[in-house]
């Protein structure tokens, strides 16, 4: 009987130790962004022993990194029924509470969390310090105090340290992220993420050369350690955007890099989607379409491949398969939408109501703005992405659907091409209307909001004096004799002060005899002389010039 008893424990220590061994096979794989692995090896300990409470939290929180947050729900209440660990769900319940902007449920559910902990406990500060942290609502002081309250009972615990490196990190600072990260690796020098993070943090400082020697270090600690390549893939596509010169280089290293990532992680739906999106980022449509394709074949329910499908669609000029591709995906009520996504389908549109002739299909456009107005509104930053389709459109001279496009792109002034899109908008207004009625009430307020364009332009760049040459025009086409005079002046007096050489260029040259003719004409009623005075200036630099001929004759 004793020997039972022995033997019967033997088997429960020997279960236990199996247990661990998964649950801390199933986090390597985690942070080796292996998931469907890990997903499997959680699945496992939950089927064997649904009582654990620490491998529901687990699995409930790689369904929460993959945003599917209905299955993450589920095991986080699953986990709270077990017997072993349970009160760690109430963390992940209380960072859906986060995601929620519901800041009281959460903290009423972490507090569940923590009221039966022991005196050297720290998991549960660690687990909440990253749940405040990697929350669609971060909130980085909350989760740098739970951390510290970790750090507190134990100071080398290398978990705690990368996670309020993470928490530093993401508060911009970068001192203190860099100790902790520092800090952690020392601590444990198997853990590869608090070095890739030092590394994380110079390509965050735009050092990129930097950057990519610190990544090399931990490659070369380990070359299977599959995040290490996501971080150069992202690295070298930011060097190669912020750097064009470089861009056909580090585009193709960027695309290398995330490949290896892909074949060290796994080759899931899930992952394919990150492969997809990474895509995107790089703009390579012809391979995202490839990828797409091959994930409907594979899997015909997760909507997220028909973005996948419009956007390259879209881009490699099938419009109808991108209209259709992005409408299935919108409709569906529980599918999360953003801004790109109705941008795209606005695009769509837009180009299938356009075309190089000039032909305009109104309503086709129409339902296209509709829908990147969606898209500003739910990303006010989109408006980054629209001026190069304003500028084919500006191109082919169909100069009210440009305007249309800048309306948009040049509203807000955090965009990085503010300046660029309010002139092109400002000018696509003032063609779109040069041959229409100025009396028509229509006409009077699209060349107003092209005057007010070029005002803003003024603003973000006082030396830009195409502008008033432009408020000097729309001035001739309102009318308006003090807008007409005022402009024109401020134009040439900024164009004189550049000196002889400015002034000796053909181009200027003419647009100054434009200035001369139009003052001259605004005087013409009102003050003969004056007038006379200004088309003499336009004879000077252009004896020949005809109207100014003429208008001297007239006047005398």
């Amino acid at each position: 009987m004793n020997k039972f008893k022995i033997f019967s424990l033997a088997l429960v220590a020997s279960a236990s130790v199996v247990k661990a061994q998964d649950i801390k096979e199933a986090k390597k794989a985690i942070d080796a962004e292996q998931f469907q692995k890990a997903k499997s090896l959680l699945k496992s300990i939950i089927k064997a022993k649904p009582s654990d409470g620490e491998a529901n939290f687990v699995l409930g929180n790689v369904y929460l990194n993959q945003s599917v947050v209905d299955s993450a729900k589920i095991y986080y209440l699953n986990g709270i029924e077990a017997s072993e660990k349970k009160n760690l769900n109430y963390i992940g319940l209380g960072q859906l509470d986060l995601d929620n902007k519901n800041a009281a449920a959460a903290q009423a559910n972490f507090a569940l969390a923590t009221k039966d902990m022991k005196r050297k406990d720290v998991d549960e500060f660690i687990y909440i310090g990253k749940a405040y942290t990697n929350s669609v609502n971060p909130d980085y002081n909350n989760a740098i105090a739970s951390l510290k309250k970790a750090l507190a009972i134990d100071p080398q615990n290398a978990t705690a340290l990368l996670a309020i490196g993470d928490a530093y990190y993401g508060a911009n600072n970068q001192n203190e992220a860099y100790k902790a990260y520092r800090d952690a690796f020392t601590a444990d020098p198997t853990l590869l993420r608090a070095k890739m993070q030092l590394g994380v943090l110079l390509k965050g400082a735009k050092s990129y050369d930097e950057a990519i020697k610190a990544f090399n270090e931990v490659i070369a600690l380990n070359p299977n350690y599959g995040p290490v390549y996501r971080e150069l893939a992202e690295t070298y596509y930011k060097w190669g955007r912020n750097k064009p010169s470089t861009a056909k280089v580090n585009l193709q290293n960027a695309i290398t890099n995330y490949e290896k990532y892909l074949s060290l992680t796994d080759y899931s739906l899930d992952s394919k989607m990150r492969h997809a999106d990474f895509l995107i980022l790089v703009k390579d449509y012809k391979s995202l379409e490839t990828v797409a394709n091959k994930m409907i074949a594979e899997d015909k329910v997760n909507p997220r491949i028909f973005r996948y499908l419009g956007y390259a669609a879209y881009e490699n000029g099938n419009v109808d398969v991108a209209i259709k591709s992005l409408e299935d995906y919108i409709k569906v009520p529980t599918n999360k939408v953003i801004g790109s996504d109705y941008m795209y389908l606005g695009l769509a549109k837009i180009k299938k109501g356009t075309n190089a002739e000039g032909a305009v299909d109104q309503a086709s456009f129409d339902a296209g703005i509709a829908n990147i107005k969606k898209a500003v509104e739910l990303e006010p930053l989109v408006v980054e992405e629209l001026g190069d389709y304003g500028k084919e459109l500006f191109g082919k001279k169909q100069w009210a659907q440009a305007a249309a496009i800048y309306e948009l792109s040049s509203s807000n002034s955090e965009s990085k091409n503010y300046l660029t899109d309010n002139v092109y908008y400002g000018i696509a207004l003032y063609y779109a209307n040069l041959d229409k009625k100025a009396a028509s009430p229509e006409v009077a307020a699209a060349l107003a909001k092209a005057d007010a364009a070029f005002d803003r332009v003024l603003v973000a760049s006082p030396s830009y004096d195409e502008a008033y040459l432009y408020k000097g025009r729309i001035g001739n086409l309102l009318e308006k004799e003090d807008q007409i005079v005022k402009n024109y002046e401020t134009y040439v007096a900024n164009i004189t002060a550049k000196g002889a050489e400015e002034l000796a260029k053909p181009a200027t040259v003419k647009k100054i005899v434009e200035a001369y003719n139009s003052i001259g004409a605004s005087y013409a009623n009102t003050d003969k002389a004056k007038a006379v005075e200004y088309f003499n200036k336009t004879l000077v630099l252009d004896p020949t010039n005809a109207y100014a001929t003429q208008s001297v004759k007239s006047l005398k």
